[in-house]
């Protein structure tokens, strides 16, 4: 039976990396663009084009973290071996050099990379420690409840400190570019303290030996067809995700405007992307409790579509919320229900990367949780880095202007708008037809469960 001890510490794992993904995901376009000095298209290209290293690193850690052995388990070590190296990559992001053009992309082109290998090294065994620290699929469930539970409360510490401390580095030092360095460098400590309480808090009890080569590990996970469409899922989960998230920093600064008020009576507070952001992450929080006895009473697979369909309805009221006080409480309204609902499909996207590791291993007998897992944050880089350069390439195409202080004109603002509604939408339409045809049933996933325990129990005897 897992202990509170260590659903909390596999909890804090996620909690770093989401500290970094989140900030990486809102804010790294509007940095790129508004204050590093690359134009929208080459900010586009840059968050795309990275991608085509991580299809390959991803299952490369998959496959080496699968075939890792130590006292310390499969998986766990890394979170040991990368912290440090995870906390300073971040800090070289969003470090501005004194180079010139061609300079500075180089530059961001490097440090990107390197940024997305490491979070690789760490994330996926990270990811696939969750199919070796208990067998039973409803407790897998719990885990990776605590996950985004403790994933959303990070993003929600880093999201709302990030303005306010990038504001407070900006008037000490005088320099918007150090500022913005200074502030990863308070996240990125942080992040390196929780990954190692990570490390320190959890255990590894299942012990899965793979009987076939890599080569049958790869064929077996290309014919998986439960595994391809997960990947769908979980890609438009991303996607819908940033795409709305990086485009809320563009939002704020231009639709809705840098001083705007919500009066509360006696105060009033700013409306500002962090506060927007923040909230939704809180509400997230919400959504991965709700997330357990929904998918233990209705199975992994209606609650996901059921989710989806909400999210589709509510993404495309927000388009005609209008710019008054009443139109800016209703916007922070929307945030919280959507945001619940988001909060709902994390974790089970999670768990049911476990029941196709399962799944696997029992159709062809091999281990490769990391491997399967490895996708999960193939998707989840996919779906951010898709996100984040259309959202670059259509306000592009909308004309917006990154110049400091020009005016948008109305052709922009529509393009931000839709951004925040119509396109995530249809989004969420494509995940609902895609995990549509998923087969892992509740039903079919308990038996699976019950076929594996002989054999894991032959496997360790």
């Amino acid at each position: 039976m897992a202990t509170l001890k260590e659903k909390i510490g596999y909890g804090f794992g996620d909690m770093s990396s989401s500290m970094f993904w989140k900030i990486f995901s809102y804010y790294l376009p509007i940095f790129y663009s508004n204050i590093y000095g690359l134009s929208l298209a080459d900010t586009g290209v840059l968050l795309l084009v990275t991608r085509i290293w991580d299809a390959v690193s991803d299952p490369m850690m998959g496959i080496i973290a699968d075939r890792t052995h130590t006292r310390w388990g499969k998986y766990r070590p890394y979170l040991l071996w990368i912290s440090l190296p995870f906390a300073v990559c971040g800090i070289l992001m969003f470090t501005t050099p004194d180079f010139g053009p061609t300079g500075k992309l180089i530059w961001a082109y490097v440090t990107y990379i390197l940024m997305m290998t490491v979070y690789t090294a760490i994330n996926v065994p990270y990811g696939a420690m969750l199919g070796v620290m208990t067998d039973d699929s409803d407790t897998k469930t719990v885990f990776s409840s605590y996950r985004m539970f403790f994933a959303y409360g990070g993003s929600f510490i880093a999201l709302f400190a990030w303005e306010p401390l990038c504001t407070w580095f900006r008037e000490m030092t005088g320099s918007v570019t150090v500022s913005w360095q200074y502030s990863m460098i308070v996240i990125a400590s942080l992040c390196f303290v929780v990954f190692l309480l990570c490390f320190s808090m959890t255990r590894e009890y299942v012990k899965s030996v793979s009987t076939v080569s890599i080569g049958k590990d790869f064929k077996s996970l290309l014919a998986n067809v439960p595994w391809w469409l997960l990947i769908g899922a979980a890609l438009c989960s991303n996607l819908f995700n940033t795409v709305r998230g990086a485009t809320a920093a563009y939002f704020f600064k231009d639709y809705i405007g840098d001083s705007i008020f919500l009066n509360l009576g006696d105060f009033t507070i700013l409306f500002y992307a962090g506060l927007f952001l923040g909230v939704g992450e809180v509400s997230n929080m919400i959504g991965v409790v709700l997330a357990v006895p929904l998918s233990r009473g209705l199975g992994k697979k209606s609650t996901y579509i059921a989710t989806m369909a909400a999210l589709a309805v509510l993404s495309i009221l927000f388009f005609y919320l209008p710019c008054t006080p009443a139109g800016f409480w209703m916007m922070l309204i929307m945030q919280i229900v959507i945001s619940i609902c988001t909060g709902i499909v994390s974790p089970l996207i999670w768990s049911m990367y476990a029941d196709v590791s399962d799944y696997a291993e029992l159709k062809d007998g091999t281990a490769s949780t990391g491997l399967i897992f490895s996708s999960s944050s193939m998707a989840q880089k996919f779906g951010g880095a898709m996100g984040g350069a259309a959202v670059m390439w259509i306000l592009a195409s909308f004309g917006y202007n990154t110049a400091e202080g020009a005016v948008q004109t109305e052709e922009a603002l529509t393009g931000l708008n839709l951004l925040m509604s119509w396109i995530p939408a249809a989004v969420a339409v494509l995940a609902m037809v895609v995990v549509y045809f998923y087969p892992l049933t509740k039903k079919r996933v308990e038996e699976i469960n019950e076929k594996l325990k002989p054999i894991r129990a032959k496997g360790m005897s």
